[in-house]
């Protein structure tokens, strides 16, 4: 499935199809080799003029910190699950 997703993304940034690719838990799915290490860093160097990406998840590769013009780190400060409240659809997941 990852492989399919892996490509289709691809395939939509190449081809034109967005200014913007949004790669949610991208960083997970990297590190596990879900998605070709090497082809992915060849993407993001390669990459079409103008496409922003944006690739979420922790613990970033050094490779692809390298490789970013910009590198956030989000703490949660407050959250619902501090008093009790549990994942809700829609809002977590």
């Amino acid at each position: 499935m990852y492989e399919e997703l892996w490509k289709y993304a691809l395939d939509r940034a190449k081809n034109g199809a967005c200014d913007m690719l949004v790669m949610d838990e991208f960083m997970a799915a990297y590190r596990y080799g879900l998605i070709p290490n090497e082809e992915a860093l060849c993407f993001l160097e390669k990459k079409p003029t103008g496409l922003e990406v944006v690739l979420t998840g922790r613990d970033p590769d050094l490779r692809l910190v390298e490789k970013a013009d910009y590198v956030s780190e989000i703490c949660k400060v407050k959250h619902p699950y501090d008093r009790g409240i549990r994942a809700r659809r829609g809002i977590e997941y």
